[in-house]
């Protein structure tokens, strides 16, 4: 599936990225520790975060200011990775990329909804924006309110749907939200056919496929739980896409009368295998989702070392490592155990 040739150099490069991934062991030292200040500098000894958090004083250890800091990390293994892909290979990478812009547009969705006076400095990212983006980060950032926000996205894929939704009087932060989700998953599944051979295909279909089977089992799970929406408001939110959920499945969970209903169902669906024993009594969707996902990815890497596989498994991990390790960071700052 994949060409020796082709990924030799490609894959070694990742191999040689990965050997400072932070292990399980290494999270539970930096959980122990008793400030943040201190999991920053033990972040320090890792090269991907000593040069990023070099010369942050202790006064800038707030959690918008780390998140800014790590996220620079993950762009600077993007564009590491872009430097040294060949021609083929950054044609995936320009097709992933649009996830990091949809994280960015979600931070200033986020500010612009609340108002918020103090904006985020997206400054530092500019530089590997500029290489990959249309955005103006900076003007984006700068939006007072809703409507601003979805001016700034003029001439963007974004700003079509999002115009739509204002025109309709749905521009709410989760609507918002919900559709940019739409655009990159339906983007992903409808492109890759364009710039993928078939094997690479089947290995994007099994990942993503998977995200989004999962993502939509949470949607639905969340819908009935808490929110109590209708059956046709949470049609409306879902992903129209699946891999091993059938309609037939989707449209009996949806219709269900009852967040235990739903569980009901789920266990006769294909993600029955990966359920685990107690979930009736402490649903974690998410949790089951991120193993779910882990696994697939890892094991997609792992059969398809020089292939595509092996880019889109490295940044998929080095976002969950991020996420880990601002749930680690914001557990020790709130003296919060992590079981």
């Amino acid at each position: 599936m994949g060409s020796l040739i082709a990924y030799s150099g490609i894959t070694t490069k990742v191999k040689a990225m990965e050997r400072w991934r932070i292990s399980d062991s290494q999270f539970e030292e930096m959980g122990l520790l008793e400030s943040v200040p201190e999991a920053v500098e033990y972040l320090r000894r890792f090269p991907p975060y000593g040069d990023i958090f070099n010369g942050l004083e202790d006064g800038q250890l707030h959690r918008g200011d780390i998140e800014q800091q790590l996220n620079l990390s993950q762009y600077r293994d993007f564009a590491k990775l872009y430097k040294f892909a060949n021609l083929k290979q950054r044609r995936f990478l320009d097709l992933y990329f649009m996830h990091y812009e949809i994280g960015i547009i979600k931070t200033c969705l986020r500010n612009a909804a609340g108002h918020r006076d103090q904006r985020q400095d997206l400054s530092m990212f500019r530089e590997f924006f500029d290489k990959h983006s249309s955005l103006d980060l900076i003007q984006l950032s700068e939006s007072q309110n809703m409507d601003q926000f979805v001016a700034n996205l003029n001439g963007s894929p974004y700003y079509g749907p999002l115009s739509r939704l204002q025109q309709k009087g749905k521009l709410t932060l989760p609507e918002c939200e919900n559709t940019l989700d739409m655009i990159y998953f339906r983007n992903i599944w409808r492109i890759k056919k364009k710039y993928l051979t078939k094997g690479e295909q089947k290995i994007i279909a099994k990942c993503f496929g998977t995200r989004m089977d999962v993502l939509n089992l949470q949607w639905i799970y969340r819908s009935k739980k808490f929110y109590h929406l209708a059956p046709a408001d949470i049609y409306a939110i879902l992903i129209p896409i699946n891999l091993h959920l059938t309609k037939e499945q989707i449209n009996r969970m949806v219709e269900a009368e009852s967040a235990d209903e739903f569980l009901t169902l789920l266990e006769t669906t294909w993600y029955k295998r990966s359920l685990p024993a107690g979930l009736r009594d402490e649903p974690d969707l998410k949790s089951v989702a991120d193993e779910i996902n882990d696994r697939i990815y890892l094991l997609t890497s792992r059969r398809e070392p020089y292939s595509i596989a092996i880019l889109n498994s490295y940044l998929y991990f080095k976002e969950r490592e991020i996420e880990r390790i601002i749930t680690t960071l914001e557990s020790i700052r709130y003296g919060v155990k992590i079981s």
